[in-house]
């Protein structure tokens, strides 16, 4: 097989993804075949050619520069339109700083909004609408902590009655803005630190749900997250909660139901939302995580998101693993992350892909 110029995704990741006709890397390189002088989708359902006949080339460009031609079963040139039509009306929504007609976004790509609203759901795994609303509220979270006003803060993101917003947050804060604006101030967050087989774990949680979960941390730790929470020791409620998170832990994907309170901006929650929907004993690379997500292109942001994800195990971020397949990085060690790793190859958990 003939290698070309860089492509975004490991060589044997793309190979892979071309075999078993994979949709979600259409976009992200194309197939060449020497034989036939045409470039391919790697979802193209057309027979596979020998390896020594193929060439990966990065992008449609750099295949019709090597004077091949789109192949007429898979059109992937068409599929490059779809690619810049979601390109452009997310550059529109982002330019809005939340929902824009769905009329608007048409106009602007030239396809029909039924068709606009399929093509962005299956390369986002959201609507335009739900995007928009996403990006708003994520404009108000930031305003929330810079305003000296709540309302000045939920108008300035952009919503036209603060009821809306209490609408868009309800279960998504989990603190009230005014509580998220003053860093926790007025909520109680109650915590332990408990021995596990992975050492000493530290668990927190609001009246929602667990909002904290590390290995080798203090109290002290807790306090400079949240410097005007109320921390207090754990009562009954929270004993029964605590017992929970520490069976998950012992045995992942054991409890996938445990109830949490986190926040993050709109793509790390959909990150986080992707890392819940692995199951226990399975593994992703970064950048099929960053795919699940609906932005291939963005391993590096996936990566990152991964990485502030604060509740250890029960997002189970140590379930991405670098392309190669060895362990990478984790916040709390490699020998932490092997340990839940191996635990979880050795005892698969039924019921174990988290709702996202």
């Amino acid at each position: 097989m003939t290698e070309t110029s860089p492509l975004s995704v490991p060589r044997a990741e793309a190979l892979a993804a071309f075999a078993r006709r994979d949709k979600e890397y259409d976009g992200r390189f194309v197939v060449g075949v020497r034989t036939t002088g045409i470039y391919c989708r790697p979802s193209c359902p057309a027979r596979r050619p020998k390896p020594e006949n193929m060439a990966l080339y990065p992008d449609i460009p750099a295949a019709k520069a090597a004077g091949l031609r789109a192949c007429k079963r898979c059109l992937p040139d068409d599929a490059m339109e779809d690619k810049d039509a979601v390109h452009a009306a997310l550059a529109a929504i982002r330019a809005a700083g939340g929902p824009v007609a769905m009329a608007v976004l048409a106009g602007r790509t030239g396809y029909s909004p039924d068709h606009l609203q399929r093509i962005f759901r299956r390369a986002t795994g959201i609507s335009p609408a739900a995007y928009g609303r996403a990006l708003r509220l994520e404009r108000a979270r930031d305003a929330l902590g810079k305003e000296a006003n709540v309302t000045d803060a939920i108008m300035d993101a952009g919503y036209e009655a603060p009821s809306r917003f209490y609408d868009d947050a309800k279960g998504k804060l989990g603190m009230t803005p005014s509580a998220w604006q003053r860093g926790g101030e007025g909520v109680t967050i109650r915590w332990a630190v408990v021995p596990t087989g992975l050492g000493d774990m530290l668990v927190a949680a609001t009246d929602k749900g667990v909002c904290r979960l590390s290995f080798n941390e203090t109290a002290d730790a807790l306090a400079e997250r949240f410097p005007r929470a109320q921390l207090a020791q754990g009562d009954a409620a929270f004993a029964a909660l605590l017992a929970r998170v520490t069976a998950e832990v012992e045995a992942p994907g054991s409890d996938p139901d445990i109830p949490l309170d986190v926040k993050g901006t709109a793509f790390q929650e959909r990150i986080w939302a992707e890392l819940r929907r692995i199951p226990a004993g399975e593994t992703r690379s970064y950048a099929e995580l960053a795919a699940a997500a609906g932005h291939p292109r963005a391993v590096r942001a996936a990566g990152s998101a991964n990485g502030a994800n604060n509740v250890a195990v029960l997002i189970p971020c140590h379930r991405v693993v670098r392309a190669d397949g060895s362990v990478g990085g984790y916040a709390y060690g490699a020998e932490i992350k092997s340990e839940l790793l191996k635990r979880e190859s050795a005892r698969p958990a039924k019921g174990s892909a988290r709702k996202g």
